[in-house]
Formats: structure tokens, C-alpha cells, sequence
């Protein structure tokens, strides 16, 4: 049996080594590359005679599945699975099973990293410290006593309605799945046209699906609360970013703090949000803390392992 890491995991050489040793001792092949393919060749190449694959966000077309005639595993180091094709993976029977739950801190935090970063002008602040200049004009609001709105109530949203209510604020949200344990904390739920209507903050934390693809459109923008902040470490997609950025320059939204796009990063210096006012930018980093990749690692192994074992976990198809 082939087992192929057909990305770099962002763990160590030893912490690569220490989980694959089980493997290896086992008898298995074990390959691990340490740089991303090129194209859909390369990856296709990488993987096409192999039993079970760890990929992490690097796209899976079902061109290369469908290429992959051994493949029985596809162990991915990811929460979302949207750049997988999983109806070539159902034809192909392929099993296919996620990383979840590995970046809910990570996420959260930074979360509320962008959040601080809008609402206290901290880069225009570094910017103008190193320029010799003062706070003039750069004196905007604080978190405490705002309504902070959660679009998702996972691991990853629930985790961001405790921070919030941890900085003082008072959170709503809005979900297709209501938890008990965060009404009873004091969160509201709410409809999403009453959360953009009354937010102070939009934080998004949705899985990338139909009915989430541009949830956050023009007439979504325009329900949004005026000078409301928006917040999307969730999927690039979810959001309209030609309609965010317009509202951003015209005013009508405070501010805005995103770490997913469309595609991957680098994003186009063109991109509508890299000239949208008020607006702070990350390359798709609030997964990626060192306790994260860790955490994901050793869950994708643990994955292959259970497999193995005749009891899969972290099961999506």
C-alpha cells in the first residue's frame, strides 16, 4: 500500500517523521513531498498510483481523481472540503474524510485580530509611528458594549460568541443550527436579516456551499447596519467582494477585515478589497498557527490509522 503526502503539511521534518514512523514500521510506502504541485499534471503524477492521499488546501479536480485508479483514502488537512471534486470521489468510491476542529482557536483569534486592527487603525497607526507622526485622526471605537453578530454556529463560531461576550460585547447569531449551550451563555438567536440589521460586527463562519455562495451580496450589504464592520475568515465565496468593497469606499460600511478570498493567495493587486477604504488584509493565514498544523497533522494520520483499523473518522463522503 502507497501512502502519499502530496503537500507540505507545515509541520517539522521530525514532527512528519514521528507520525509516519507507525506507517512505515508497518510496512507501508511512504512519500511525502515538500512542495506544492505546479499543476493538475504534477499533482496527478504525485498520486496516481497511490492507496490513500493527504492533501491540505491545494485544489483536487475530479480530473485527477479520476486518474487515480488505487485510490481508496483521501485523508484532508482541512476542515472545508470545497476544493475537492467529491462527486468524482462518490464515482470512485473513494473515501474522503477532514481535519475538523483543528483551527477553532486559531481562527477565532484571528478573528478578532482583524477586528481590533479595523476598529483601532492599527496598521494606518504603525504606518504613521514610523513616519514621525501622532494619532490625529486615527482615534476610531472600541469592542466593548457592541452587538457582535455570528453567521455560523460551529466550533469555530461558537468560539468567537464566547470571545466577544469575553470583550463585553453583546452577540447575536444567526445559524441553521441552534446550540443550546450558547443560549444558555446569553447568546441571541436571531434571523440573518435581523443580525445584519442590528450588528455592530458581521463575523462569518460558514462552510462554502450553494446556499452560502455570496450570502453576503449587494442586497445583504445593503441591510447591514450603517458603519457596521465585516468580518470573513470563513470561505472567500461567501462573500460579494466587488459589493463589499463598493460599500466600504462609498461608507456605508465601517470597515472590513478578511482572510479568504475568491482563490488562494497571492490575489491580484486589482482585487476590489485591496483598494476598498478601511479594509485590513490577510493571505488565508487564520488557520495557520504552529499549534494548529500540528493538531491537523497529527488528525490526518489518526484519520489513515482508524481507517486502517476498520473505523473511520471525520467522515464528509
Amino acid at each position: 500500500m502507497k501512502i502519499v503526502v502530496a503537500e507540505p503539511l507545515g509541520i517539522s521534518k521530525e514532527k512528519l517523521d514521528m507520525l509516519a514512523q507507525p506507517l512505515r514500521q508497518a510496512g507501508y510506502d511512504f512519500v511525502a513531498y515538500e512542495d506544492r504541485a505546479a499543476d493538475t499534471k504534477q499533482m496527478t503524477d504525485r498520486i496516481a498510483d497511490a492507496d490513500v492521499v493527504i492533501i491540505a488546501n491545494q485544489p483536487l479536480p475530479g480530473g485527477v481523481i479520476t486518474a487515480c485508479d488505487r485510490l481508496k483514502l483521501l485523508s484532508v488537512a482541512f476542515t472545508g472540503v470545497d476544493h475537492v471534486d467529491l462527486a468524482a470521489c462518490k464515482a470512485k468510491n473513494i473515501l474522503v474524510c477532514n481535519a475538523a476542529g483543528y483551527s477553532t482557536n486559531a481562527v477565532a483569534e484571528l478573528t478578532f485580530g482583524l477586528a481590533i486592527s479595523v476598529i483601532r487603525n492599527i496598521v494606518p497607526c504603525d504606518a504613521r509611528c514610523r513616519s514621525c507622526g501622532t494619532k490625529d485622526g486615527l482615534i476610531e471605537f472600541e469592542l466593548y458594549g457592541k452587538t457582535f453578530g455570528v453567521v455560523g454556529t460551529g466550533a469555530i463560531g461558537s468560539r468567537v460568541a464566547q470571545i466577544a461576550q469575553a470583550f463585553g460585547c453583546r452577540v447575536i447569531a444567526s445559524s441553521r443550527t441552534e446550540k443550546q449551550e450558547l443560549k444558555d451563555a446569553g447568546v441571541e438567536y436571531v434571523s440573518l436579516a435581523t443580525l445584519l440589521q442590528s450588528a455592530d460586527f458581521v463575523s462569518l463562519h460558514v462552510p462554502l456551499t450553494e446556499a452560502t455562495r455570496n450570502l453576503i451580496d449587494a442586497q445583504a450589504v445593503a441591510m447591514m447596519k450603517p458603519g457596521a464592520v465585516l468580518l470573513n475568515t470563513s470561505r472567500g465565496p461567501v462573500i460579494d467582494s466587488e459589493a463589499v468593497a463598493a460599500a466600504l469606499n462609498d461608507g456605508r460600511l465601517g470597515g472590513a477585515g478578511i482572510d479568504v478570498f475568491e482563490n488562494e493567495p497571492p490575489i491580484a493587486s486589482e482585487h476590489p478589497l485591496c483598494s476598498a477604504k478601511n479594509t485590513v488584509l490577510t493571505p488565508h493565514v487564520a488557520f495557520a498557527s504552529r499549534e494548529a498544523l500540528e493538531k491537523r497533522a497529527e488528525i490526518v494520520f489518526a484519520n489513515i490509522k482508524c481507517w486502517l483499523e476498520g473505523k473511520p473518522q471525520n467522515i464528509i463522503r
